[in-house]
C-alpha cells in the first residue's frame, strides 16, 4: 500500500521537545561514568537553553527505483551501494530535514571564548537534541507506515558510507529548506544551524 501523500507538497511540522536523555550528553561529552562536575555544568546549560531551541523538520515524498547500484530518487539520481542496499525493496522515500534551531549555536560560539568546558557540554546537548529530535520524526514516519501496512527503513545521511555529500545540495533545493525550517548550506556543504540532519527514509509495502 502506499502513503498517501501528495508527492508535489514539502511538509513542515514544529515538534515540543523531546525527553532529554542526560545519558547521551554525558556519552557526547567524552565523559567516563558520573562525572559531578559535568553532571552540574549540563544541568546548569539545559537550564540557559530554556526557550532557546525550537524542533523543526521538512520533508517531502518520493517514489524510487533502483537499477543495480543506481537509484533514482524522484529528485535526482546517485549512485550508492551503500543507499541501495538500505532501500532494497523499498517503492518510496521520505527525504527530511531537522534543526533544532541557530540558538544554540550563538551559546555555543560565545562559550567558546569564555568557557570552552562549558561549549562543549553545549555542543554535546546540542548532538542528543538533534538526535532526539530525528528519532521523534521517524518514530511517526514509522507509526503512519504501518498503519498504511507498510514498513520503514533505517535513516541514511548524505556523507554515510559511499553517498556522496554533495546530495545535500539538492536535498536543500527540493525542501526549500531555507524558506520552511530556516536551514541553509554553504559551499563547503556545512549546514547552518549546524545542529541538523538530512537524511532519507525508505519506506517498504509488507505485502
Amino acid at each position: 500500500m502506499k502513503i498517501p501523500f501528495d508527492l508535489s507538497a514539502v511538509y513542515t511540522k514544529t515538534y515540543e521537545a523531546p525527553p532529554i536523555d542526560k545519558g547521551e550528553i554525558l556519552r557526547y561529552s567524552g565523559a567516563c561514568g558520573n562525572v559531578p562536575e559535568i553532571d552540574a555544568l549540563t544541568r546548569e546549560c539545559l537550564a540557559e537553553l530554556d526557550g532557546v531551541l525550537t524542533y523543526k523538520a521538512c520533508f517531502r515524498i518520493f517514489d524510487v527505483s533502483a537499477d543495480g547500484t543506481m537509484l533514482d530518487l524522484g529528485f535526482t539520481r546517485t549512485d550508492s551501494a551503500a543507499l541501495s542496499k538500505n532501500l532494497h525493496g523499498c517503492d518510496r522515500i521520505v527525504v527530511f530535514a531537522a534543526t533544532v534551531g541557530i540558538g544554540l549555536d550563538r551559546l555555543i560560539a560565545r562559550y567558546s571564548r569564555i568557557s570552552p568546558s562549558k561549549a562543549l557540554v553545549f555542543q554535546a546537548i546540542g548532538a542528543e537534541r538533534i538526535e532526539a529530535l530525528c528519532d521523534a520524526f521517524c518514530a511517526e514516519v514509522n507509526e503512519l507506515a504501518r498503519e498504511k501496512g507498510c514498513s520503514v527503513r533505517p535513516r541514511f545521511s548524505p556523507g554515510y558510507g559511499d553517498l556522496e555529500l554533495s546530495l545535500q545540495r539538492d536535498i536543500f533545493s527540493v525542501l526549500d529548506c531555507s524558506r520552511k525550517i530556516g536551514l541553509t548550506l554553504n559551499e563547503s556543504l556545512l549546514m547552518s544551524p549546524t545542529k541538523s540532519v538530512t537524511a532519507i527514509i525508505g519506506i517498504m509495502p509488507d505485502d
